[in-house]
């Protein structure tokens, strides 16, 4: 059983600014639930009840939303509103939340190394809680029967319009089925013309230990960052690489479009429940 769930929590939130001048932006609200609270719900609904998070500075409240406030549950207690609390103290009290802080942003490869003291020597996911992943099943429990099979590190794609490939890492290899291909190829950020595929790396992955020895040995790519996709590069050449075409919807909510999208989306759904 994978137990954990790493989540890279560091990053500035630039493209929100000045709403992410003093907060984090994963605790940006989709209605009444920060996007970080979908994260790690949809890990526990996978098993992963032990949340590691990467923090920086100014993201002390992610620590505080996973913990109890003495004085507003005193207030609220007896009231109507006491009800509105009840799914964060589940989740709190389903699982265990610890902590480490990445000192420099030096990409996503360098806070994954970072959390190695968090998750130790066995395989754990991780969850980009800007991508805000909904379906039938979550999307991580769909990865964890994909890592069950193949036994190595499994990222999960979708196709994106050949426009956009430069946002994403972009994959190509063989197709085992419709829904799994083994990786051969893994570019980060390639222009349009240059992309191998249209086929993008999304913020969900199950990853072995092995990766924190290969991104050590990962010079810093794109952006003079220490990139993930290069060190899973690494990986694929000897076929350790799966990637995953999952099953349901993805909101990139570190965009105000799909920030927008995903509001409009969870609205009408509450809407369908009442």
């Amino acid at each position: 059983m994978i137990r954990k769930c790493l989540f890279p929590v560091a990053g500035y939130g630039t493209r929100f600014l000045p709403a992410t001048k003093a907060q984090p932006k994963e605790m940006l609200p989709i209605l009444t639930k920060p996007l970080i609270q979908y994260g790690v719900e949809e890990a526990a609904e996978a098993g992963m009840k032990h949340a590691c998070f990467v923090t920086g500075r100014n993201k002390r409240a992610i620590a505080d939303h996973f913990d109890v406030v003495y004085e507003l549950e005193d207030q609220i207690k007896g009231t109507s509103r006491e009800d509105r609390l009840e799914c964060i103290r589940g989740l709190m009290n389903d699982c265990i939340y610890s902590y480490t802080r990445q000192i420099q942003m030096r990409g996503l490869g360098d806070a994954i190394l970072t959390g190695k003291t968090l998750i130790g020597d066995e395989p754990f996911g991780v969850i980009l809680a800007d991508d805000l992943c909904v379906g039938d099943e979550a999307i991580m429990a769909q990865m964890i029967k994909v890592y069950e099979q193949y036994q190595c590190c499994v990222i999960a794609v979708q196709e994106v319009p050949q426009e956009e490939v430069y946002k994403y890492g972009i994959v190509t290899g063989e197709a085992l089925d419709e829904r799994h291909t083994r990786v051969e190829t893994m570019v980060e950020k390639p222009d349009p013309e240059d992309a191998p595929s249209n086929l993008a790396i999304i913020g969900r992955y199950i990853l072995t230990p092995d990766i924190f020895d290969v991104i050590s040995e990962t010079a810093p790519g794109v952006g003079g960052e220490v990139q993930l996709t290069d060190a899973l590069q690494a990986m694929a050449k000897q076929g350790k690489v799966i990637a995953y075409r999952f099953k349901g919807k993805r909101f990139d909510c570190g965009s105000i479009d799909g920030f927008v999208e995903a509001t409009n989306f969870f609205y009408e759904k509450m809407k369908q429940v009442e």
